[in-house]
């Protein structure tokens, strides 16, 4: 299978944090508080708070992605080409968990 990569930073290697293990855990972080604000979003009890909610969501989903983004571009981050049949396979997966849904 082909990898999706940038050549990768070299970061010093201490029990110190360098600049890829904050950035990890920077992305784990936010990713944790974009699901919370999803969560929230669904569960507003009004419009104000609905506002207030979906504006602190979309400023952490945006963070989230420029974390990714830079941990990517560092080459801390490989990514892994997907094959038409492994796609079909996961939308073949997901559709059947969607109809079992729609049955109950």
């Amino acid at each position: 299978m082909a990898k999706i990569e940038n050549p990768m930073v070299e970061v010093e290697e201490s029990i110190e944090l360098n600049d890829k293990d904050i950035s990890n855990i920077l992305l784990t972080c936010l990713k944790n508080f974009t699901k919370n604000y999803a969560v929230s979003l669904t569960e507003a009890s009004n419009d104000n708070l609905y506002s207030v909610y979906k504006k602190q969501f979309d400023g952490l989903s945006k963070l989230q992605r420029e974390t990714f983004e830079l941990i990517f571009r560092n080459g801390w981050y490989t990514l892994e080409e997907a094959n038409s049949s492994k796609v079909g396979e996961q939308y073949n997966k997901l559709n059947k968990c969607y109809l079992n849904l729609e049955e109950e």
